[in-house]
């Protein structure tokens, strides 16, 4: 596994609230919270090689040449536990468009399959994030990705908050042009599929529907 295109947050702010989503007694409400402000960190590095393009603007005291955003952003979030990612992206890019993508991991052959895609016909951003809190066998990451690339995608980012290099390795073996943004690389999967140390399951964790051990 090669670490050119894995990109592991060491912000000592994303490192506090890291640890505050991973503790067990973390409840919905406060889980929510902490999983839209790790995006927003996330999100904020994830974009920090994002085209701008010049502008004209004028100040309180005169004219100047300003930046805008040049890159039409694409966020396209895994259902479910993706979803809460989103907002917090939007309100670091107000204009970006949100597609949406359903993956679920079978679990008898941990493989990911595709129940819902609300893709346009042809791509009309610049650049797609990839919004799932885990980043497990890769499956769903790989798959993704492959539907985003055969939709016309060309420059394609991952933002989860917690990888495993199992993971990891799987996304960058099939699609070695792709950057993973993460807050943590953990030690490895159980034999479930689950990271591990990990968080649980993070759809469960976000709408409170369950707990997986």
């Amino acid at each position: 596994m090669t670490n050119a295109t894995l990109h592991v947050s060491q912000h000592p702010a994303i490192l506090h609230k890291l640890a505050v989503l991973r503790d067990v007694d973390t409840e919905p409400k406060k889980f929510r919270e902490v999983v839209r402000e790790l995006s927003w960190l996330l999100g904020y590095e994830a974009l920090q090689d994002a085209r701008t393009r010049p502008r004209t603007i004028r100040t309180p005291m005169e004219s100047m040449e300003a930046s805008e955003l040049g890159d039409r952003i694409g966020l396209i979030p895994i259902l479910r536990a993706g979803l809460g990612m989103v907002d917090a992206m939007l309100e670091l890019m107000p204009t970006a468009q949100v597609w949406h993508l359903g993956l679920f991991r079978d679990e008898r052959t941990l493989r990911p399959v595709e129940y819902y895609n609300k893709l346009p016909d042809s791509a009309s951003v610049d650049l797609c994030l990839i919004l799932d809190p885990m980043l497990a066998t890769g499956g769903s990451a790989t798959a993704a990705i492959e539907v985003l690339k055969k939709w016309g995608a060309v420059r394609i980012k991952l933002v989860n908050l917690i990888a495993a290099p199992e993971g990891v390795g799987a996304v960058q073996a099939a699609h070695p042009d792709v950057e993973i943004h993460c807050a943590a690389l953990d030690r490895g999967l159980n034999d479930k599929g689950y990271i591990m140390p990990g968080l649980g399951d993070a759809g469960d964790r976000q709408f409170g529907t369950g707990r997986s051990d």
